[in-house]
């Protein structure tokens, strides 16, 4: 089979955790020696959140106060390439020997006049108290929103339209590289009307609905999106939650999930299945064989 690996942001650094280095690669180990159980007999494609680690870097690169700030696509291209370093050498550790892994920094086209550029909605960077949100928003003019009990900067997060590196994601994947792509949703570009790409695009795509369209795109046989719950949950931490088994489109588009945390992944499994006609699944990392092979997680099958 052909696999697209979404690895969730907990997959990187655990919520309440030190962003250090240290605790990244204790987490990104653990999740590398998950993914080598998929390897025999599938091609792979992994990618990846960049949430906590972009904000971190967009906060240090407006600490500093110099001129010219650093625009966040250009952050998203450092955090793509810092955590595919990482990733990738665990996954080279963990994958027996003769498997080549390769991490493409990824281009992907969103419109210049989506209305996300209005409407910041995309969680980036620690999770402050409310108090210290309020600070640092007035301090950098940052948008910030509640996230569970604490606040967080949010950013445009503009539908991803294109992957820009589509052709040699195929490459590679037809010489049995596991490829790391798309990380962070990638690095977001615009394209100018003489057909080239333009820099310089304050956002962050979200990376699970970047996922579902390089998933379709290059015609894999199933979209897993790895977090740290073991399935989907209906009525979420309320006397009535239940978890979802097997489900189809429509009936997961009739349910409602919170914007900031399930709800993108429900939209991208849907929208992967919907588009293709190939199931999605999403459930535990801990659990990814029997993800892959139907037992554990929730399913979404059915088209639209």
């Amino acid at each position: 089979m052909r696999i697209l690996i979404a690895l969730g942001g907990n997959a990187l650094l655990r919520r309440g955790e030190p962003m250090t280095v240290t605790n990244q690669i204790a987490n990104i180990r653990r999740a590398a020696a998950q993914i080598a159980r998929l390897a025999p007999g599938n091609q792979l494609i992994v990618a990846h959140g960049n949430g906590p680690q972009v904000g971190l870097l967009a906060l240090q690169a407006a600490a500093a106060d110099a001129p010219g700030a650093t625009p966040l696509d250009v952050l998203d291209a450092e955090s793509e390439g810092m955590i595919g370093y990482l990733l990738e050498q665990e996954l080279s550790n963990a994958l027996p020997k003769g498997r080549e892994v390769a991490t493409l920094l990824t281009r992907v086209e969103v419109h210049a006049d989506d209305p996300a550029f209005g409407h910041p909605t995309k969680p980036i960077g620690p999770v402050y108290a409310k108090e210290d949100a309020e600070r640092l928003a007035g301090r950098y003019g940052w948008t910030i929103a509640a996230d569970g009990a604490g606040y967080r900067r949010v950013v445009a997060s503009p539908k991803p339209q294109r992957v820009v590196e589509l052709q040699p994601i195929q490459w590679l994947l037809e010489r049995d590289a596991v490829v790391i792509a798309a990380g962070g949703g990638g690095i977001p570009v615009t394209v100018a009307a003489d057909g080239k790409t333009r820099s310089g695009v304050e956002a962050v795509i979200d990376k699970d609905l970047c996922c579902a369209l390089l998933a379709a795109n290059v015609g894999a046989d199933l979209l897993l999106i790895a977090t740290d719950v073991d399935a989907v949950y209906e009525h979420w931490h309320t006397s009535q939650e239940r978890a979802l088994g097997e489900i189809t489109v429509a009936e997961f588009r009739a349910m409602s999930f919170p914007a900031g945390t399930m709800g993108p992944k429900v939209e991208a499994a849907c929208e992967f299945a919907s588009r293709t006609g190939r199931p999605a699944v999403i459930g535990s990392l801990d659990q990814i064989e029997q993800l892959a092979r139907g037992t554990a997680g929730t399913r979404v099958t059915g088209g639209k």
